[in-house]
């Protein structure tokens, strides 16, 4: 499948470049850093908390020594109290940590979020089109999660159980140095065999996380398809490939956990070990008179207290592994280049001098896919045209002659390779996206509707949610715009006809509406703001006859006040143009209105007649269609 091979590959070169666990846990500190007193604050009562638990043995030591061995039943009752209470300070602390991390770390997730989707907005068209969404998705959400999880536990309990252990230790050789050198025997073994399970755990890690995302491409594929896998009843090849991904994932766990278990195996085992060994050791110099009972006591109790910080330190390390694997999927998205609006492009040499021109402009425009491949032809190239200021000009070519390509370029979805495209005089590169796209309005033939009602949808070709209410207009204003827009659009009936009129919400993609109705609304959405440039790729053409009709005879209200450029296949929306531009191999072929062009171009004359179509030019692949 397209999207596992594009998955794998991600990860083979992330392995090959990955950073280290630390280093990749630092890069987060950009967006700790606005919480990091409460934070640091939260660690500081954690270690202050978790030392107690070995400073609670010292107690049982005088109280065995003491109390006990003298029958001093009001010091028992004393050191008793004194335990409780060191109990529930302990107790106490551990809460306040929890309470001081909450906050903090759901502010960090979602500041990350956040920066994420703002970035992706920013990324070119190019990024969208080389990766899937699910593994955006998975990044959005599961590796989110990851990293909130990391800073609320294993970032605070290394360093806490490494207090402790550092405390505990400490105390150990100060009670029976003898005994401590035998409990210190496991470290450096356990060390070494941590490192190691880091970086098998560390792959297993990303590739467990790759594996997700592919496996929400594929869920978010087939609910957003399910009429085509119904409809051709494909459920089964469906579910055999999901079936077959949710087994990798499956795979993959059984491979962490079985990493885990021999992690906590060889993690308990020896520290047990030592502590047996500790604990004949010290019985013997008991019975020796070398070792009091007390001094035992406390030192097994502050053996056991430094159990957990021991056997957790593996644990900590593979969640701290996957944390780090979950920030490097993070910051893959997050270092993609956004758009630069940095003014124009430097001119190619030979370019032709700038001249102030009215209307849309295409002067020697070249263009090539990012991920085409090398050496390929452009998909455009030596496109030269002039639409006129009030002028609507229809483009008419083969399937993969470029033509969606080339309407792609006005609203700065791509930017040309070469040459330069200017409106009523200004190059367009040098407009910010947001100016130009101020200036041009879009209907794209494949409508996207979002889940919201039908007047957001509409709206949505206002001006911006940034804008000031004297730019967007008042709300008398905002209706008066949506009923023009639905009425140029024909759409009044049908959405009159809905529950809620205009309020009623689309559902995902508007899936709830037909083909045509969907259409009719990114068409109304795409003249609603009176936009100075009009864009129109093939929008009528899930439209019966008759609503064609009354679309175009309301369509050319609209184009007489602006100047557009219409993609068309067919001669009734050829006719609302009052030239026509003949796109053949990447290249304009002829302009001319459209009596002359049936006379003087055979190729124009097979095209509007329904021959067999020439001068498909070097689309990406034979599927794109008029790209």
């Amino acid at each position: 499948m397209a999207t596992t091979m594009r998955s794998t590959s991600s990860g083979g070169r992330t392995g090959a470049v990955r950073r280290s666990a630390v280093r990749s846990l630092l890069r987060l500190w950009p967006f700790v850093r606005p919480v990091r007193a409460r934070l640091f604050t939260a660690a500081g009562v954690a270690v202050v908390a978790s030392c107690i638990s070995v400073v609670i043995p010292l107690v049982l030591k005088w109280l065995v020594d003491g109390p006990v061995a003298h029958g001093d039943t009001g010091g028992v009752w004393r050191g008793g109290g004194y335990l409780l209470l060191l109990g529930l300070v302990e107790a106490a602390l551990f809460g306040l940590r929890r309470w001081l991390v909450a906050r903090p770390t759901a502010a960090v997730e979602a500041s990350m979020r956040d920066a994420l989707y703002r970035h992706v907005q920013r990324l070119p068209v190019a990024f969208h089109d080389r990766w899937a969404s699910g593994q955006l998705l998975s990044r959005a959400t599961t590796d989110l999660q990851l990293l909130r999880l990391f800073l609320v536990f294993p970032m605070t309990f290394l360093l806490v159980n490494g207090a402790t252990i550092v405390v505990g230790g400490a105390l150990l050789l100060a009670q029976r140095w003898t005994l401590g050198l035998v409990l210190m025997v496991p470290v450096l073994p356990l060390m070494v065999f941590c490192s190691v399970f880091q970086a098998k755990y560390g792959r297993a890690a990303r590739l467990a996380q790759d594996q997700v995302g592919d496996l929400t491409t594929v869920v978010e594929e087939s609910v957003l398809g399910i009429r085509i896998i119904k409809g051709f009843g494909r459920h089964r090849s469906q579910a055999r490939a999901f079936r077959e991904l949710a087994g990798a994932v499956r795979t993959t766990e059984l491979a962490k956990a079985r990493l885990l278990s021999v992690l906590w195996g060889v993690g308990t085992l020896l520290p047990e070990l030592a502590l047996a060994a500790a604990l004949v050791l010290g019985t013997v110099q008991v019975a020796d008179g070398q070792v009091s009972a007390g001094t035992l006591v406390a030192f097994l109790s502050t053996a056991l207290a430094l159990r957990w910080p021991v056997d957790s330190i593996g644990f900590l390390l593979a969640m701290s592994s996957a944390a780090a694997t979950a920030a490097d999927r993070y910051f893959e998205v997050l270092d993609e280049p956004p758009l630069q609006e940095d003014g124009p492009p430097p001119r190619r040499p030979g370019a032709r001098p700038e001249r102030a021109g009215g209307g849309l402009v295409f002067e020697g425009v070249e263009f090539r896919y990012p991920d085409a491949p090398p050496g390929s032809p452009p998909t455009l190239h030596g496109v030269d045209l002039h639409v006129r200021p009030g002028e609507t000009m229809a483009l008419v070519g083969a399937t993969g002659s470029g033509k969606t390509t080339l309407t792609a370029l006005v609203p700065r979805l791509y930017d040309p390779t070469a040459g330069r495209i200017t409106l009523d005089g200004q190059d367009l590169a040098a407009l910010t996206r947001e100016q130009a796209r101020t200036l041009v309005a879009v209907a794209f033939e494949e409508p996207t509707l979002f889940s919201t009602t039908v007047a957001e949808n509409v709206l949505m070709g206002t001006a911006d949610d940034t804008a000031d209410d004297t730019a967007r207009g008042t709300a008398a204003d905002r209706a008066a715009d949506l009923r023009r827009a639905l009425r140029v659009a024909q759409a009044e009936e049908f959405v009159a006809a809905l529950p809620r009129e205009a309020h009623t919400e689309v559902g995902e993609q508007g899936m709830s509406l037909s083909g045509g109705q969907r259409q009719r609304l990114a068409l109304a959405r795409a003249v609603v703001g009176r936009p100075r440039f009009l864009i129109l790729d093939d929008p009528l053409s899930a439209l019966d006859v008759h609503t064609e009709a009354r679309v175009e005879a309301a369509l050319r209200e609209v184009l007489a006040t602006t100047t557009a450029l219409v993609v068309a296949h067919r001669p009734s929306t050829v006719l609302l143009a009052d030239r026509v531009a003949l796109l053949s191999g990447g290249r304009i072929a002829a302009v001319g209105t459209h009596r002359q062009l049936l006379r003087e171009s055979a190729e124009y004359a097979a095209l509007m007649s329904g021959g067999p179509e020439r001068g498909a030019g070097p689309g990406r692949h034979e599927g794109e269609g008029a790209r």
